[in-house]
């Protein structure tokens, strides 16, 4: 009777575990753009948002693999993206959230086109102008709104705000690019106020958003660093397809983003 009795318990609790188990479980969604999808990695297993298995929040699932997974992030998006479509992928039971975003509403991929050509034929400048205007001016704005929703789908979760790296050591390597030093100079100090608006929102937004910097882990990794195609260079240069230029390769995802990530989630 004792044994019988004792077995009883033993399934009561096992079932009492398996019920209650979800509630513990971890989960991790990855919000953005190609910086967090993962495009310049070459290999895709969802080749409309170019999310790879080697971008940052995949590695930092693979650290993980007892957490639940969504990898939201998509090549092109916008803040808006986030706001009305990525943010249907979080839940009020959502631990961890990161994101890169911004980039592709201040238009920077389009400035990078045109500070590419030589400078008789392009208005760099002009473009870096406009884009650094709307950072300062209309972006702010824009992360409140991320980080506003990303607050009332999650109230609870902890949100890695991630920037950009600076792309350039000064030198320019590839063929049919024509950066200038002055352009490249530009075009940091635009990552750097990437960097300030991005960090500064996350301040605004509360306790549970930790900005993280990835600048200083690519330093000495930009594009052309040790030549191109180099060991030392974590950024693609201009490439073919042309989609993967100017993002992180392999090396970018897993030395540069996704330690400073895995530092803060543990």
């Amino acid at each position: 009777m004792k044994l019988r009795r004792l077995v009883a318990f033993v399934c009561v609790l096992a079932g009492f575990v398996i019920f209650v188990s979800p509630a513990w479980a971890t989960r991790y969604v990855a919000l953005g753009d190609s910086y967090s999808s993962g495009t310049g990695t070459r290999t895709y297993y969802d080749s409309n948002c170019q999310r790879s298995v080697y971008a940052y929040p995949y590695l930092l699932h693979n650290a993980h693999p007892s957490w639940t997974f969504v990898q939201a992030a998509c090549s092109g998006a916008k803040t808006g993206d986030v706001i009305n479509t990525q943010s249907s992928s979080l839940t009020g039971d959502t631990n961890w959230v990161s994101y890169t975003i911004g980039g592709n509403d201040a238009g920077f991929s389009s400035v990078i086109t045109e500070c590419a050509q030589p400078s008789w034929s392009s208005d760099c400048d002009g473009a870096i102008d406009q884009a650094q205007a709307y950072i300062t001016n209309t972006l702010p704005g824009r992360l409140d709104l991320v980080n506003n929703t990303i607050k009332s789908h999650s109230p609870s979760a902890k949100v890695i705000a991630l920037d950009y790296p600076r792309l350039f050591n000064g030198t320019d390597c590839n063929a049919f690019t024509w950066f200038s030093s002055h352009e490249m100079t530009r075009l940091n100090q635009t990552a750097d106020m990437l960097k300030n608006v991005t960090s500064a929102a996350a301040t605004r937004a509360g306790a549970n958003f930790l900005f993280r910097d990835v600048i200083p882990p690519f330093i000495g990794h930009a594009v052309c660093d040790g030549g191109s195609g180099s060991a030392t260079e974590w950024i693609n240069g201009l490439s073919n397809p042309v989609g993967e230029s100017y993002h992180p390769k392999t090396t970018g995802h897993a030395n540069g983003y996704y330690p400073v990530v895995h530092a803060t989630t543990g």
